[in-house]
């Protein structure tokens, strides 16, 4: 017997009011035996690139086959694109305004589906909510096997995202924080791979943040003191700026509305 299919749903909605719940309620209604897993309801209202961020972190874990339901649409009632997106064994329902960008970058031979045929949609299709409207039931069709390209036609000009990028200069490396975990954590978009640009060995780095610098990267949070500002490598790859037993984003002055340019740079410091 084939498995359920797992959907996964990503949003700024919050916990609070019952639009998450709204959105589950039509995914089981096309589909009763959908899984449905949160990844995060938690994305900074309207942020784009924290969504994305957070939606290719979680992308790997994910077996082929699952369905990712992305819903942070400030454009929403717009001109605005409603997508599916299949890349790697995996389909996206979202609107068209850079949030699989990432992903489409990863994934070259990518299908991007303009969705248009509105029988797969809620017969009443508001302006202000198609998470509920049109990706939730697009999704459960998805999940019941329904072929994508039956869904709308393909697009070759989906909008892209400017996403930080990681700068190299001599034995240097400057990157971004992209987001603020739920511990205070800063992740940045640098990655494992970079850092060996600095030192082959992942030995003598220091890594500078704001106006603080910190001596080496370590290996896990208790290598620091308790209360001391540390660096490392996180379990996604990504380097992190944290505090043992604290908050970096107190340390550094960062709140949810004010982290996304963050300069973090690392710099080898010896031979």
């Amino acid at each position: 017997m084939k498995d359920p299919a797992i959907i996964t749903l990503t949003t700024d909605f919050g916990l609070r009011d019952p639009y998450v719940a709204m959105m589950k309620g039509v995914i089981l209604s096309i589909n009763p035996a959908a899984r449905i897993v949160d990844i995060s309801h938690q994305v900074k209202p309207g942020d784009i690139g924290h969504a994305a961020a957070i939606l290719s972190e979680t992308l790997p874990y994910f077996p082929k086959g699952t369905i990712h339901v992305a819903v942070i649409d400030p454009g929403v009632g717009t001109g605005r694109r409603p997508l599916v997106v299949r890349a790697e064994n995996h389909l996206f329902s979202g609107p068209d305004n850079g949030l699989f960008w990432p992903i489409l970058q990863a994934c070259p031979g990518a299908e991007v589906i303009h969705l248009t045929e509105t029988g797969y949609f809620l017969p009443q299709v508001t302006r202000t909510f198609h998470g509920r409207d049109i990706f939730a039931p697009v999704a459960a069709h998805l999940s019941r096997g329904t072929d994508p390209r039956k869904m709308g036609k393909i697009i070759n000009d989906p909008v892209r995202l400017q996403m930080p990028s990681v700068d190299r200069r001599g034995n240097a490396i400057s990157g971004r924080v992209v987001r603020m975990d739920h511990f205070g954590n800063l992740i940045t978009n640098i990655g494992r791979e970079d850092l060996l640009h600095v030192s082959e060995d992942g030995t003598r780095m220091r890594v500078t943040v704001g106006d603080l610098t910190i001596g080496r990267i370590s290996g896990t949070y208790a290598d620091a003191n308790e209360g001391e500002l540390l660096a490392l490598i996180g379990s996604s790859g990504f380097l992190e700026i944290a505090v043992n037993q604290g908050r970096a984003s107190d340390r550094l002055g960062v709140d949810a509305g004010g982290w996304t340019g963050l300069t973090v740079v690392v710099e080898k410091t010896g031979p």
